[in-house]
């Protein structure tokens, strides 16, 4: 019998003596189930804020700010820059010779979540031209507000998470009362967490007429941005940062998403070595349960790698089962979920976002179940090997 052969056999042999310590074998299971259920749980998370800010960006569309700003809360842009901004070259135009382009305002008010915490949500003022130049944007419940009128629209996320932001209702910002009329929907970007108007009555309501925060205009296309950003970064007149809507959202929800991720990656690496330990003593008394047997295969002329080959293979079985079973939890309970947050690239916002479990997080998941396995099962299939026969025939 050569070599694979051995391995193949001793390994059928170890498996199928698996029912018989089931108690402990569902230890290693559920460990290792638990790990790769936090580690899912917490980079779906991760996932789900970073493709939620991404999708809000465009390649053609480009974010004028003050220069240094980190974010539009932090900036502020005149007039008069917005004008020279918008006539900048590179920048699309409607049908009239209007350029689409946006300037906005934002604002942060108080408001309850269903579950009865209070959290801080976006109040964006934008342009005449704002949806056209983020056609994404649309109506699904109730109408486009009146740009002069103390009018709102709602993100659907916005809707989902917090109280009171039905059709019809009504909210204070500054003592001054509006009344929610849509309910909108742009194709699951963050933009779904705020609440939108019309920057000029929001700009009145602020008392801080004719300033914005950032400006934002359609492109040409992608490949003039570079003519866009070098016309404003040369003006004498400005002085701004500009960059793409995508290089702005992944700057802004990178430190959160990766601190996430570490934090996954933290609480996992511990519940880890935990499975790691559970794994190593359920395997030490499956080799102490199995040393007749294993003596007995060595007598026959088994090698140290068949034997190790069988320990091993014990190990990845309970390892693959906790995996599988840990990356279906995630997906089932987590998956899809909608949760906010009320940290973030703008400080103190709250954002609602979507978990994401990926192919590519369960295979994460995958992976460190069976370098658990691996890890939990090496030692005592090593001393498996080693044992010598008269010794393990004394356990009789």
């Amino acid at each position: 019998m050569n070599l694979l052969q051995q391995v193949a056999a001793v390994s059928e042999i170890s498996l199928r003596s698996l029912p018989s310590r089931k108690g402990a074998s569902l230890v290693v299971v559920i460990g290792i189930a638990g790990v790769v259920a936090v580690l899912v749980s917490a980079l779906a998370m991760s996932t789900g804020l970073l493709k939620s800010m991404t999708n809000a960006g465009r390649p053609d569309r480009a974010m004028v700010m003050r220069q240094g700003a980190a974010n539009e809360m932090s900036s502020n842009v005149g007039r008069d820059a917005a004008a020279i901004i918008m006539d900048a070259p590179g920048v699309k135009r409607d049908a009239n010779g209007k350029p689409i382009a946006s300037a906005e305002i934002m604002t942060l008010i108080l408001h309850k979540k269903k579950d009865g915490g209070e959290v801080s949500i976006p109040l964006r003022g934008v342009g005449d031209n704002a949806f056209a130049m983020r056609p994404e944007i649309k109506i699904i419940e109730g109408r486009m507000y009146e740009p002069t009128l103390n009018e709102v629209i709602v993100g659907k996320r916005a809707h989902a998470q917090y109280a009171n932001l039905d059709v019809g209702s009504e909210i204070t910002v500054r003592s001054t009362v509006w009344k929610i009329v849509g309910i909108f929907d742009s194709q699951g970007d963050t933009h779904e967490s705020e609440l939108m108007t019309n920057s000029t009555m929001l700009q009145v309501a602020m008392r801080r007429v004719g300033s914005a925060q950032s400006v934002t205009v359609m492109l040409d296309s992608p490949a003039a941005y570079a003519q866009f950003k070098d016309s404003l970064t040369s003006d004498p007149r400005l002085a701004v940062d500009v960059q793409t809507e995508i290089e702005y959202f992944a700057k802004q929800s990178a430190t959160l998403s990766n601190l996430i991720a570490i934090i996954a990656k933290v609480i996992g690496g511990i519940m880890a070595v935990g499975a790691i330990f559970g794994a190593l003593n359920t395997m030490y008394s499956a080799v102490s349960n199995r040393l007749v047997e294993i003596a007995t295969l060595r007598a026959l002329g088994f090698g140290a790698i068949p034997i190790i080959a069988s320990v091993l293979s014990e190990a990845l079985v309970l390892a693959l089962s906790g995996g599988v079973i840990g990356a279906f939890l995630g997906w089932f309970f987590f998956n899809g979920h909608t949760v906010s947050t009320a940290a973030g690239g703008v400080a103190g916002e709250s954002r609602a976002f979507d978990l994401i479990v990926s192919p590519n997080i369960v295979m994460q998941g995958i992976v460190v179940a069976i370098a658990v396995g691996i890890v939990g099962g090496l030692l005592p299939a090593i001393r498996a090997a080693r044992l010598p026969v008269a010794t393990a025939l004394r356990a009789v």
